[in-house]
């Protein structure tokens, strides 16, 4: 597991470098809701900069880690259950197992939907089931949290412990993936701290050029405008 782990945690400090360096102030600043940050009275250029970025970024790297530990499922239900990559839209495992068939769509966390992508899930399950047969049972597997109802009717829903356990048969296992998954972690954040701490520094100039007034003050109406207004014909 760990000769897996390792390459996979070093490409994914390797995506997160890259992203935030190829990052551009305006392209941060017109994903984010303005209102919330005014809401929360930041007055300084340099928090309103920050606390954009970091919004930003830790969006980004919850979806490039998720990817990593849906890697590492697939990775342990096919050393265990011979499981694989389903060829079936928005399926991401299948596998066999006490003599039934399972579909599996994994996700992060187990507050990951809202009603319209829990509908789309289950339209997901319906056609898997219609192409592979009705005994399937439809899972979906959280890779964090905790679910103590995991019956939800029309699927399963298995998250943290319950799920990792489901998949390879080892109660431990959520436990025993922490240490490989902090490989080299504290060099690999110097790093990025390092280049983080330049971006804050460029972006809070370049944001205090343009949308501060020559006291320094955050010119908000030109920032809203910015971020929200229409495009003029």
């Amino acid at each position: 597991m760990t000769s897996f782990i390792e390459p996979k945690i070093a490409g994914f400090h390797q995506s997160r470098l890259k992203h935030l360096l190829e990052l551009k102030l305006k392209s941060v600043l017109k994903r984010k809701n303005l209102y919330l940050f005014k809401a929360k009275d930041i007055s300084t250029s340099q928090d309103l900069v920050k606390s954009i970025l970091d919004a930003h970024l830790s969006s980004q790297e919850e979806a490039i880690f998720g990817a990593v530990l849906e890697s590492l499922a697939i990775f342990i239900c096919n050393k265990v259950y011979r499981g694989g990559k389903s060829n079936a839209v928005g399926i991401d495992l299948e596998f066999e197992k006490d003599k039934k068939k399972y579909i599996v769509s994994i996700k992060s966390g187990p507050n990951w939907a809202n009603s319209g992508q829990i509908k789309n899930m289950l339209d997901n399950f319906k056609k898997a089931k219609i192409i592979g047969g009705a005994h399937i049972v439809a899972i979906n597997g959280c890779c964090y949290g905790v679910d103590d109802n995991p019956n939800k009717g029309d699927y399963i829903k298995l998250c943290g412990q319950r799920f990792w356990e489901f998949i390879s048969g080892h109660d431990d296992l959520y436990i025993d993936i922490i240490e490989p998954l902090g490989h080299k972690a504290r060099e690999k954040n110097a790093a990025f701290s390092k280049e983080y701490a330049k971006v804050i520094n460029k972006f809070t100039k370049e944001f205090g050029n343009e949308y501060c007034d020559k006291d320094g003050t955050i010119l908000w109406n030109k920032l809203v405008k910015f971020n929200s207004e229409k495009k003029k014909n």
